[in-house]
């Protein structure tokens, strides 16, 4: 698209209602429509196609209407929701980003074009690499690559023959957290949603074993039988109840990066699921250690470089789901709290 072109069609979600209780419906948000000019840009802007979102569970804590400790601050009311994306500049005033650049964006709009400041320091220019897809630069090389990096290669250090457990192990964060701990020779167990989620561990992803929470009604049961030497390493992705089975089989040092807790998001923290048995974390000396991904920020280039090597080297995989079109945001938030998805959520929006 050239500059020629003085206004473009654009729809974009809006948050018009807090959801503190629950999944995030149609009541909380709507599509609206509307024409962006890419002719009359600010000086110092760029305007930009938005070609891919990335879907993460930590929206969901940006729309319970009341910061409670959880990420980042509350989105707006009547403001057009972000996430982390990719777009392409249609039209630039701005001097760091020209037309037809590919655009990297910790906080895109979800919509399908937006006007940006090119001040900007959340905004970087991706130079083409045939090796990496950009579905593998918001994933692997992304926000739910980079919180796996941190919990294993910053905070648990796990070393080989380590036992490592990590829940929603299928899930973005999940996938690559359990392949790092494989790469350092660690015994590597996930939990998940569905049977099939289990095959694809052990067969895909290196899992040494796994299992389906939705069947185990006594964790300490499970966690028992598939580590019967106990937890050194746990990435906590859904917190409740299994974190409180966890505590029960951690040994002594053993280390729990806390990256999130998945099952909890849909309440208000009054009816969230308590710890009833942190004293074993005194007693064992255990770290429980939460993290936020933009205290890591100095460490991007360490990661990106890494994380990308092992996947040109196939030592990394990646599993997408990918829903199409902007119409199609809403059902892929929801989707990330049902157990229908495996691997990283994508919302393409213009190809």
């Amino acid at each position: 698209m050239s500059t020629h072109e003085n206004k473009v069609g654009n729809k974009g979600w809006y948050l018009v209602r807090y959801s503190p209780n629950g999944i995030p419906s149609s009541d909380h948000f709507q599509l609206r429509s509307s024409e962006l000019s890419l002719t009359d840009l600010p000086q110092g802007h760029y305007a930009i196609q938005t070609l891919l979102l990335s879907i993460d569970p930590y929206l969901r804590s940006r729309l319970i209407g009341c910061d409670d400790g959880l990420y980042f601050p509350q989105f707006q009311l009547d403001q057009v929701v972000t996430a982390f994306g990719i777009g392409r500049v249609v039209a630039s005033k701005d001097g760091k980003f020209s037309e037809g650049d590919i655009v990297l964006h910790h906080f895109l709009p979800v919509a399908e074009y937006s006007v940006l400041p090119g001040s900007d320091p959340i905004a970087t220019k991706l130079e083409a690499d045939p090796d990496i897809s950009l579905s593998d630069v918001l994933g692997c090389l992304g926000v739910p690559g980079f919180a796996a990096w941190i919990a294993i290669e910053i905070l648990a250090r796990p070393k080989e023959g380590e036992n490592v457990f990590i829940s929603a192990a299928a899930g973005g964060v999940g996938m690559y957290a359990g392949q790092l701990a494989k790469l350092r020779g660690c015994r590597v167990v996930g939990s998940t949603g569905s049977d099939d989620k289990v095959g694809l561990l052990k067969r895909e992803f290196g899992y040494d074993d796994a299992f389906n929470y939705k069947e185990e009604a006594d964790y300490d049961a499970a966690l028992s039988k598939y580590f019967p030497d106990g937890i050194d390493v746990y990435v906590d992705n859904v917190g409740g109840r299994m974190l409180e089975a966890v505590l029960n089989h951690v040994n002594p040092h053993g280390r729990i990066p806390l990256c999130g807790m998945i099952s909890q998001y849909n309440q208000v923290w009054t009816e969230r699921e308590g710890v009833r048995n942190l004293l074993n974390a005194v007693g064992k000396q255990v770290r429980l250690e939460g993290f936020m991904l933009g205290s890591y920020f100095d460490r991007w280039g360490e990661f990106t470089t890494q994380m990308g090597n092992y996947l040109k080297e196939g030592k990394i995989k990646s599993k997408n789901k990918t829903y199409v079109g902007i119409e199609g945001f809403l059902e892929s938030l929801q989707s990330l709290f049902s157990s229908s998805n495996t691997g990283k959520v994508i919302l393409q929006v213009s190809k």
